[in-house]
């Protein structure tokens, strides 16, 4: 068996994933909420960009988490297509999570649950097909107890967040409530992680594949450019309630309407007028 290194730089590939995660959340919560405001067009835009931004997150986190990762024995590759793939399920899944809660109508329990098993499923389909994409010289294999132990921690972290984004809207309490959503998603990668042995077969062949610095890193730094550019987008976009004041503050006077005297009137020419038709 191969030794596992799952932080090779040490604390600084866990703590960089965390806050890719927290940055995700925390993004795909503020725009569920605005969506959650809007209505049409709008609403489907918020909930799209909240969606975007919960998987481009998770993908960063376990890349990010991924850089430190090796195998005593072996190089490690990864396959492109593949690894593109688990973006894209990310992306896919959890969107079709978050249209479920955010077009849920009334029946916001049932909505919850289904967006938050489909978002679940969708987080650890992307974990074990980045896995996937690993190539080595060696097999790897997985402990069953642990890949549903890390599945389980997916789908009630899902499921939490979208609670979150439905009933919590203050800002500092959304701010808690991502960074317990990237704790918990960290905490399914690394449960994932444990779950992995792998049996080293030395070789001397070329493994097929690109190397974490060529194609990963490239690829992470970029989502992660996406996540702080959207983020910042959100955070200078009126709110709903913003707009309406501003819409309201903005309001012209009607021309049309006459103006009204609210000044008391002076009884005493008219007193005059009745006076003088009596003396003629």
């Amino acid at each position: 068996m191969g030794h596992l290194d799952h932080a090779a730089f040490g604390w600084l590939t866990p703590v960089l994933s965390y806050a890719m995660a927290c940055v995700g959340a925390a993004l795909g919560l503020r725009c569920t909420v605005r969506a959650l405001d809007a209505t049409g067009r709008a609403r489907r835009n918020w909930l799209l960009t909240a969606a975007s931004a919960i998987g481009s997150g998770i993908w960063t986190m376990h890349f990010v988490a991924m850089l430190g990762f090796g195998v005593t024995g072996t190089d490690i590759r990864y396959d492109v297509p593949l690894t593109v793939l688990s973006l894209v399920v990310a992306m896919a899944v959890v969107g079709v999570g978050v249209l479920a809660v955010g077009h849920g109508g009334r029946d916001r329990a049932r909505s919850l649950l289904v967006g938050g098993l489909t978002t679940g499923v969708g987080v650890a389909s992307m974990h074990y097909l980045g896995m996937a994409a690993l190539r080595l010289h060696g097999r790897v294999r997985y402990d069953p107890l642990l890949v549903g132990l890390s599945v389980l921690i997916a789908v009630v972290a899902a499921t939490a967040a979208l609670w979150a984004a439905l009933h919590i809207h203050a800002p500092a309490a959304v701010a808690v409530a991502s960074l317990v959503m990237g704790a918990a998603v960290s905490s399914m990668h690394y449960t994932g992680m444990l779950a992995v042995s792998v049996e080293v077969a030395p070789s001397g062949a070329a493994l097929p594949g690109a190397t974490v610095m060529q194609f990963v890193f490239p690829l992470a730094v970029g989502l992660g450019s996406y996540l702080f550019l959207t983020a910042a987008f959100v955070a200078l976009s009126p709110t709903a309630g913003e707009r309406a004041a501003y819409a309201f503050a903005g309001r012209p006077t009607e021309p049309d309407d006459p103006p009204v005297d609210l000044a008391p009137q002076d009884p005493r020419p008219a007193e005059a007028a009745r006076t003088r038709t009596r003396t003629y």
